[in-house]
């Protein structure tokens, strides 16, 4: 099927057609589309402008154009996606304003889908007897708001960190600093120290529980929003075509400067061989 098309036909909740004193799920009337139902017909579009939210499970590769095309319409929206998402740069700019933010749902980031016919899937995936297929790391997507959103994380000391952290990067070890950004590495949310003022960069899954009264997000650690990250030494950068950059500091402050901009997914050379991809980080800061 057409990847491009959202379902071929639409729900109006208006009326009490039962009769029975209220509207509800019962009172649902549904027609078909006279369109193939591509989200960017104008059918589809009228629709759009007609809602008040929009509720639906685009197709994870059109997530980009999906989104951009919710928020050209100025409309509420709870959208599932890909946790990854977070790190496009069409994206994480909406997070970092606070017009967009994660929802609550999907434990683990595990959703489940019902499959409408029969495929190959890997082991783990696909449940017979339920019929549904596994998908991890997705999350919710919306700019409406939640009690979940504005819940402050409990958390340790960095001292306390130091001393009882259940992660071993991090218990009796303490916290590196970037070579090429001020800013310390917190490889897990849990081990975010309440009592740091530094910047830290942090999973990109601490969107899941980021309260924007606690915490305040400062950029992404991503080659197209000018920062990297990771803490080895001798730092140079490359892309998949093998072009290389050299990382130096400027004279002015800690933020890095490369020689050539670099396109696509970037990697650090380490001591002149070993390739290693760096991970995405969201850089936050504790509100004072």
């Amino acid at each position: 099927k057409d990847k491009t098309k959202t379902h071929g036909k639409f729900f109006v909740l208006t009326d009490d057609t039962t009769g029975d004193g209220i509207v509800n799920i019962d009172d649902l009337q549904w027609d078909y589309l006279d369109g193939d139902g591509d989200f960017r017909s104008e059918e589809v579009k009228k629709l759009r402008d007609e809602a008040d939210i929009i509720i639906t499970n685009p197709p994870f590769s059109l997530f980009r154009e999906f989104l951009a095309w919710i928020v050209e319409a100025k409309k509420q929206f709870i959208i599932i996606g890909n946790m990854n998402a977070i790190t496009y740069k069409e994206v994480f700019p909406l997070i970092k304003d606070n017009r967009m933010w994660i929802g609550k749902g999907f434990s683990g980031g595990n959703a489940f889908f019902r499959s409408p016919e029969s495929r190959d899937y890997a082991n783990g995936v696909y449940n017979k007897d339920s019929g549904l297929v596994k998908f991890r790391n997705c999350c919710w997507f919306t700019n409406i708001d939640h009690g979940h959103r504005h819940v402050p994380l409990k958390l340790m000391t960095k001292a306390d960190n130091i001393k009882y952290s259940r992660h071993k990067e991090i218990k009796s070890v303490g916290y590196k600093r970037y070579d090429n950004y001020d800013a310390i590495e917190v490889p897990f949310t849990d081990a975010i120290p309440k009592d740091c003022n530094d910047m830290m960069g942090v999973p990109i899954s601490f969107l899941a529980k980021y309260c924007p009264e606690q915490f305040e997000i400062v950029g992404i650690t991503k080659t197209w929003f000018g920062m990297a990250n990771k803490t080895y030494p001798k730092q140079i950068q490359v892309n998949k075509n093998g072009t290389k950059a050299v990382v130096t500091k400027l004279n002015d402050g800690p933020v890095i400067k490369l020689d050539k901009p670099l396109d696509g997914d970037v990697y650090y050379m380490v001591d002149g061989g070993c390739y290693i991809q760096t991970y995405a980080r969201i850089l936050i800061r504790k509100k004072q």
